[in-house]
């Protein structure tokens, strides 16, 4: 577990932070689901390959995620670091490592095995899609706020509902709340993606990556992400009502959160704004304390 730690550590600010959160096996099969995603993720948004090699790098993954074999997941490391895909270290270490994530993601209990498996094919296939559509050298553009929708659920509403497998396998008391899940775990995967989106709009253009349509206004995102992470809030609670265990409750708590106030510090001082250091630590001590405390880990703030 603690070489997982380090990945997470490496590649997520956020889920380094939620996913400790977290009791085994559950802790395990999410930060092991996180990794691949994060792999998909780095060749989708590789930087420094053009579109044929972000398509084949993507092919060869869902490939070997569906076939491990640790001969090949070797070969692809080697070769998908030659000519490596960006200049995160972190990310970069993740890709070196995908044998032992693979290795990990063997040991799980088939069904949820099976579902981490069947999740991070349609994202890397989704992503494939989006990639196609790019320029030769890689630069996406999205067209509307349809457009936009669809490639957030690409790349992360599908994790709201492979959480939303893992969950329910693992805690069977949360099937009287699961089609209250279903309905929302979308939109909680939709309004993170859309924060980053929205935060990240100006270093993302640099690298070629519009995904905030030209011709939405940004409130209207911005909006859009509001309601999105009220959706996620009632999801927590709907956790919280079934009885789930605190460490689910902290895991899916915790981002929304955070989430919330980046999106207040983007609203006052536009994209590029982060939430610091003082504020993420106070977010985290009051959650555990209402955790402590049987209280709501966080409300909803609309109707």
């Amino acid at each position: 577990m603690a070489e997982l730690e380090k990945l997470l550590a490496t590649t997520s600010r956020t889920f380094a932070l939620s996913i400790p959160q977290l009791a085994d096996p559950p802790r395990r099969e999410v930060s092991v689901a996180y990794l691949l995603f994060r792999i998909a993720d780095t060749f989708e948004d590789a930087t420094r390959w053009p579109r044929s090699e972000r398509l084949d790098a993507l092919h060869d993954f869902a490939d070997l995620v569906r076939e491990p074999s640790l001969a090949r997941a070797k070969e692809l490391a080697r070769a998908w670091l030659q000519a490596p895909p960006c200049d995160h270290q972190g990310y970069l270490e993740l890709v070196r490592e995908t044998p032992a994530v693979l290795a990990e993601l063997e040991g799980f209990a088939p069904a949820r095995r099976n579902a981490i498996v069947l999740h991070t094919l349609r994202t890397a296939e989704g992503m494939a899609r989006f990639v196609q559509r790019a320029d030769e050298a890689g630069n996406l553009r999205l067209h509307d706020v349809d457009d936009l929708k669809a490639y957030c659920y690409v790349v992360a509403g599908i994790v709201g509902e492979l959480l939303t497998d893992l969950f329910v396998d693992a805690a069977p008391e949360l099937r009287k709340v699961e089609q209250t899940l279903r309905a929302r775990e979308k939109a909680f995967g939709e309004g993170l993606q859309l924060v980053n989106i929205l935060k990240d709009a100006d270093s993302d253009a640099r690298d070629g990556r519009v995904y905030l349509p030209p011709d939405v206004p940004r409130s209207q995102v911005l909006e859009l992400a509001r309601n999105d992470l009220e959706d996620a809030s009632e999801y927590v609670l709907a956790l919280r009502e079934a009885g789930a265990p605190r460490g689910m409750l902290g895991f899916t708590a915790l981002p929304v959160l955070l989430a919330r106030a980046t999106l207040d510090e983007i609203e006052q001082h536009g994209p590029g704004s982060k939430v610091s250091r003082l504020t993420v630590a106070s977010l985290v001590g009051k959650l555990m304390n209402d955790l402590d405390a049987g209280a709501p880990p966080l409300e909803v703030h609309a109707a």
